[in-house]
């Protein structure tokens, strides 16, 4: 997975690493990996963070060393042209532009286009996503579940 990394992105992170791996030992404290990422002008959620954690960090010894640093770096990376990707698809269908699209059209979209989803599985996607009292659904609660899955 971290050779999707560019060796400008690799170094970037090295250098990222390091300062945080105070006793040089080549790790760093999973409670500080936020703070790594963050530093690195990268957005990431306390549920997200957890999520990248527990898959990098399968021992549960409460650190990681900087391959696994790169897995997870990598891995958020793929996340967030995923979340683009979701972003500019909802967008395509909210056609004011209110951040919100009906679940009709979701609906729609998700039984006749792409990956198509049976009618059953997009109904309960869209119970999910929990539609407002008009039948919309907001673009921030879809992002939320399409990234959970």
């Amino acid at each position: 997975m971290s050779s999707q990394l560019s060796e400008q992105q690799i170094s970037e992170y090295k250098d990222a690493f390091s300062l945080f791996d105070k006793d040089q030992d080549g790790s760093i404290d999973t409670s500080e990996i936020g703070t790594v990422i963050r530093s690195l002008n990268q957005n990431i959620s306390q549920r997200e963070l957890k999520d990248l954690i527990k898959e990098v960090d399968t021992s549960n010894k409460g650190s990681i060393d900087f391959p696994e640093f790169l897995t997870m770096m990598a891995r958020k990376l793929k996340d967030g042209d995923h979340a683009t990707d979701i972003k500019q698809a909802f967008n395509i269908f909210d056609e004011k532009k209110t951040g919100t699209i009906s679940a009709k059209d979701l609906k729609h979209v998700l039984t006749s286009m792409g990956e198509k989803l049976t009618v059953e599985e997009a109904d309960q996607l869209i119970k999910d996503a929990n539609p407002d009292a008009q039948g919309r659904i907001h673009l921030d609660d879809f992002m939320r579940l399409m990234l959970a899955k």
